[in-house]
């Protein structure tokens, strides 16, 4: 079974849904935060608010890239390498969303740093990151988007 490789920060799409980031949103001033802060452990993060509660918002699926790199170095744990072989690269991307945010993800699988620039638009898609003993688990990433009658380089 596929499932998210960090319970409550995305939906997959598996229930015919689009897949979504899952924010908080100040009930109190209306700033939102990815992720949405835990129970109990939560305040605003706009320091002139006294805000405490959050609710629970999907996020844009789309956003435009904010920066962009290639991450050439394996990551420390608790960062799996998708196989059991060398670390293969793969593009990073902090994408500004709807909300005001920029949420930092990986890059769609078979895009690089040649197919992002600073401002282009890009959307969410959920793909596999490895696979446990529990089965499949699935990890956010930004995909470019190609407009019509544009050639992706894939």
């Amino acid at each position: 079974m596929a499932t998210p490789v960090v319970e409550g920060w995305f939906t997959t799409g598996s229930d015919g849904e689009q897949p979504s980031l899952l924010g908080g949103r100040c009930t109190t001033c209306g700033t939102v935060t990815f992720p949405a802060p835990t129970a109990g452990a939560a305040w605003c993060p706009d320091p002139a608010c006294p805000g405490a509660e959050f609710e629970q918002v999907p996020l844009s699926r789309r956003g435009t890239v904010w920066s962009y790199t290639d991450a050439r170095y394996q990551p420390p744990p608790p960062y799996l390498p998708p196989s059991d072989g060398e670390h293969v690269p793969f593009a990073l991307a902090a994408v500004e969303l709807a909300e005001g945010i920029v949420v930092l993800g990986q890059v769609a699988e078979g895009w690089g740093v040649d197919d992002l620039r600073v401002g282009s638009e890009v959307e969410l898609v959920v793909e596999p990151l490895y696979t446990d003993e529990s089965g499949e688990r699935l990890v956010w990433r930004w995909k470019p988007v190609t407009e019509l009658g544009e050639e992706a380089d894939q």
